[in-house]
């Protein structure tokens, strides 16, 4: 047990960066070998929609850069941070924005490893050695000399299993969550059919004719962080979401707000209260008076990503937005449809607590069992543990 640096458990493999880098038009959409940008990576595994690929010959002439299984996949440029662990036997190819981060396996399970990543200990060694002005920039010799703390297996072995129980009881939280917003979508469905197809044959006029869109702030990687009372407590929206936590608000009040920038681009969320949106992110006002929750769940169900253009980094362009038919509906239904939403997320709110509760007291899970064998040696490590397990 002690501390460690990261290169002495694992070896760290860039991407080929020499002639052999695959150019944007060897990047295709289907039918290749995975090429993974920061943009698929979503905290625990590759988010496979809307991935980028390359041939298997382009793959072949690759010099470096190529997982395997048990692979972590780490940002090194923009979310600095970002990772991935390779659970599956699958295998592709990193753009240089990444790098492929290869346990020993002797000395660290890779599931530790992904959690031991998380630490505030390693998000802190992160910032300092951000090497990088406008763009957050790491160097994979930095991350070398990252430094954590490495129990023996069994402790790791004991660790993983616990937090693999908690992880399973959050996914079943999700999962019901998951069928409270097909709920929602599904009532949205009945009271106005589908919104591409307009199913009901309800009016349609252009987004630019019923909507103001207007792109956010631009806004510095290193404005942005994690929430931090009484600091950092304003919601930041981008392309795919929240992206963190800012000093001061930007706009206040309640927005459907579109992504448009991003492996997410066309997604939508509904922003409330004070919060600020970066130059990714679309906020949406109504001109015509209709219920802006109304406006959310039907852009949802819109499938927007559809509209996008470009392979390597797709966008939208607030242009090809305005120009989108969307239905019309009454203003009465509109309402009754928002009050509907509104029951529905008050049970919503039930599981988000318990989520948000679960996911920030994980550190409970290695109090030691009195009753095994073990239970002495897991004792001792108990500190250690908790301070790893802290997310």
């Amino acid at each position: 047990m002690g501390k460690v640096k990261l290169g002495d458990i694992a070896v760290l493999i860039n991407g080929d960066r020499g002639k052999n880098y695959p150019s944007q038009k060897e990047i295709i959409t289907s039918g290749g070998i995975p090429f993974v940008n920061a943009g698929h990576l979503n905290g625990r595994a590759i988010e496979f929609e809307a991935m980028n690929y390359i041939t298997p010959e382009k793959y072949e002439k690759l010099n470096s850069g190529k997982f395997q299984q048990n692979d972590i996949l780490y940002c090194l440029r923009g979310s600095l941070g970002k990772k991935a662990l390779i659970n599956d036997n699958i295998y592709g190819a990193i753009a240089s924005s990444l790098v492929i981060i290869r346990p020993n396996l002797e000395k660290v399970r890779p599931q530790y490893l992904m959690l031991a990543l998380e630490t505030p200990l390693i998000k802190e060694q992160l910032f300092k050695f951000n090497n990088g002005s406008s763009q957050p920039n790491l160097s994979a010799k930095s991350v070398k000399e990252y430094k954590l703390e490495l129990p023996d297996l069994f402790i790791q072995d004991s660790i993983i299993s616990k937090l693999e129980k908690v992880r399973n009881l959050i996914e079943d939280e999700k999962q019901e969550k998951l069928l409270l917003d097909n709920l929602i979508q599904a009532r949205f469905v009945e009271m106005f059919g589908d919104p591409i197809t307009n199913s009901k044959l309800l009016p349609i006029e252009k987004i630019e004719e019923r909507y103001f869109l207007k792109a956010g702030i631009t806004t510095k990687a290193e404005d942005i962080h994690d929430y931090l009372k009484d600091k950092y407590e304003i919601p930041c929206y981008g392309g795919n979401g929240i992206r963190g936590y800012v000093e001061n608000l930007s706009y206040e009040g309640c927005y459907p707000i579109i992504g448009r920038q991003g492996a997410l681009c066309g997604n939508v969320q509904y922003a409330t209260g004070k919060f600020h949106a970066t130059e990714h992110a679309v906020l949406v006002s109504t001109l015509k008076n209709d219920n802006t929750m109304w406006v959310y769940y039907m852009l949802k169900l819109m499938d927007l990503y559809r509209y996008h253009t470009g392979a390597a980094q797709p966008g939208l362009a607030v242009k090809k937005l305005n120009t989108i038919d969307v239905i019309v509906a009454d203003i009465n239904l509109q309402n009754q449809f928002a009050a509907f939403v509104h029951q529905i997320n008050k049970s919503k709110f039930v599981i988000h607590k318990f989520l948000y509760c679960t996911t920030h007291n994980t550190k409970s899970i290695i109090k030691p069992r009195p009753n095994t064998k073990e239970s002495g040696k897991i004792r001792g490590r108990e500190t250690t543990c908790r301070r790893i397990l802290t997310f």
